[in-house]
């Protein structure tokens, strides 16, 4: 069983930055794609960011130049660095990974809360 753990989130004030963390835990030996996802109070879930495993990215357009996704892939931890964080960030951010082990599967953690305060 594969587990996604997810730490960093916090409290921050606009203009600020956070970093998030991500580990994958179990019997992993590849993971094709993680990403990061976010769901605002009352709003559907979004993608924030994805990275495959040979290092490819994509971005939401509402990020793009402000967060910076990147993994470890001997340590199955994907991070994002945000910065010049809005009131418009403050959501739960979720962790996947996609594509464990070649396998057709999907993985998410629990969640971790950024709250930016204007």
């Amino acid at each position: 069983q594969v587990q996604l753990v997810e730490s960093g989130g916090g409290l921050v004030q606009a203009g600020g930055s956070l970093r998030l963390s991500c580990a994958a835990s179990g019997s992993i030996f590849r993971i094709n794609v993680m990403g990061w996802y976010r769901q605002a109070p009352g709003k559907q879930r979004e993608l924030v960011a994805t990275i495959t495993s040979g290092g490819s990215t994509n971005y939401a357009d509402s990020v793009k130049g402000r967060f910076t996704i990147s993994r470890d892939n001997a340590k199955n931890t994907v991070y994002l660095q945000m910065a010049r964080l809005t009131v418009e960030d403050t959501a739960l951010y979720y962790c996947n990974a996609d594509g464990v082990n070649f396998g057709i599967n999907n993985y998410w953690g629990q969640g971790t809360q950024v709250t930016v305060s204007s």
